[in-house]
């Protein structure tokens, strides 16, 4: 017993030196980290595939029967791509027909990537009101296909309170 416990140690420690070392080694000839995507990858603009239709963005109209209590469900397809969480260093030798959505809601200064690929925007706790929401196709280098940037308007009707 004394013996495995010995060994547990002494190959903890080794692991340890062997991180610090490599970590130093590293550390000297390591240059500071580009921002995002574009300076990692540069900018990607779409390019077309030979004898292919350009992937398309369906967006419809949102279900109506929960607006009044402040639940919002948005149904999206795409056509001609594929919805995938390809982000970062993976998305250097992605294929262009692979993407993912970027969702903004009422103009907000955020937004946020879907992968998904549920093929619903589901909102809840919208406050009673006009609201608009953003639904842009982008490829996995966050650039917007051609066109396909969709729009959804709709009002919440009520308080979004439930009564118990």
């Amino acid at each position: 017993m004394k013996r495995i416990a010995l060994l547990v140690v002494a190959v903890a420690i080794v692991a340890g030196i062997v991180a610090v070392l490599a970590r130093t080694s590293t550390c000297a000839n390591a240059e500071p980290a580009p921002q995002g995507a574009k300076e990692v990858r540069g900018a990607t603009p779409y390019a077309e595939i030979k004898d292919e239709p350009p992937p398309k963005l369906i967006v419809d109209p949102p279900l109506t029967n929960l607006l009044a209590q402040g639940v919002v469900w948005i149904q999206w397809r795409v056509e001609n791509m594929r919805i995938l969480a390809v982000f970062g260093k993976g998305a250097l030798k992605a294929s262009p027909r692979i993407g993912h959505l970027h969702v903004h809601v009422d103009d907000l200064p955020w937004w946020w990537a879907d992968a998904s690929n549920i093929n619903t925007i589901d909102l809840a706790g919208m406050p009673p009101g006009p609201h608009k929401i953003r639904i842009e196709l982008v490829d996995a280098n966050h650039e917007v296909f051609p066109g396909q940037s969709k729009t959804v308007t709709f009002t919440v009707t009520g308080t979004g309170s439930h009564t118990h």
